[in-house]
């Protein structure tokens, strides 16, 4: 019997898409507004799906304070009032859109989640768009 289960969060951070090896005017060409020198912010919401056989003896496929702790400590602390450009390495080299923020967020839980467990991450960046990793 595979279940899966969702643990929603949110975070608060800025950031800027752009491509260094572009000129200033195809960085603004491609990333719009996104591309401002002085950065924007987005309100992210955050679900961690894990999808998983139900434990007999607990009626869970996850203990969802432990996985809300884990993602506290490793995505929230990380990213949540920062400058994802300016205030993570993880971001120092590379582009903090939407599609990268999800992979790097997957990656990070991934090592922390035993692999007996699927993991998905969607991540809201607006209302209207939403990635998800691993796609389906």
């Amino acid at each position: 019997m595979r279940v899966a289960v969702i643990r929603q969060e949110h975070f608060n951070a800025a950031h800027r898409l752009h491509n260094p090896d572009w000129s200033d005017e195809k960085n603004s060409a491609v990333f719009g507004k996104c591309n401002n020198p002085h950065f924007h912010g987005h309100n992210y919401n955050l679900k961690v799906g894990l999808t998983g056989e139900v434990d007999p003896s607990t009626g869970y496929v996850y203990d969802m304070k432990k996985l809300s702790d884990l993602i506290k400590e490793f995505i929230l602390d990380r990213f949540d009032h920062k400058n994802l450009n300016l205030d993570t390495h993880e971001f120092k080299n590379l582009n903090p859109t939407a599609e990268n923020i999800a992979v790097v967020v997957w990656n990070i839980l991934r090592e922390k989640i035993d692999p007996q467990y699927d993991l998905k991450i969607t991540l809201y960046e607006t209302e209207r768009n939403i990635v998800e990793y691993p796609a389906d």
